[in-house]
């Protein structure tokens, strides 16, 4: 029997700043071509809150636009906007609360390439933050960081 897949939590020294990573085979431009397309990114939501894409573009670049239909203890829909973009290396959006999801990818070989994700409220307004801290969406958002990835290798290996 083989071991289960995990990624590896990073511990970023700060509290707001959530990250993990994975080896994924695949090339960069494979996995990218996921995460920059937001109709996909209900297949690798390691949050189980995305419900489905509700609008934008199929390809993400910076400045796109893009809507969710979420569900996390109520229903509800949010607007992302992507704020940080480098074609096959950086993809990161944001919405309302002004709290970041990046994923950097790293070419090991022409198969193989690192994935870190990141969740980064670090600049978020002081009501975003308190709003995290009331809700302790911190310990989920670093377990659904890591399942992430995980399902992000599967998706991109199977």
């Amino acid at each position: 029997m083989s071991e289960p897949i995990r990624s590896e939590i990073l511990n970023t020294g700060n509290e707001q700043i959530k990250s993990a990573r994975i080896v994924i085979n695949a090339s960069a431009e494979k996995i990218f071509a996921i995460l920059a397309n937001p109709n996909r990114h209900k297949e690798i939501d390691g949050s189980s809150t995305i419900q489905e894409n509700i609008s934008g573009p199929d390809k993400l670049i910076l400045g796109s636009k893009f809507g969710m239909k979420m569900h996390l203890g109520v229903d509800y829909r949010i607007l992302n906007t992507v704020v940080e973009y480098k074609e096959n290396s950086l993809i990161g959006w944001r919405h309302v609360g002004r709290w970041i999801w990046r994923y950097e990818l790293v070419n090991l070989s022409p198969q193989m390439t690192q994935v870190t994700e990141t969740f980064d409220a670090s600049r978020a307004p002081l009501i975003s933050k308190a709003w995290l801290s009331l809700r302790k969406a911190y310990p989920f958002t670093q377990r659904a960081v890591a399942k992430t990835l995980v399902q992000l290798k599967s998706i991109c290996e199977g």
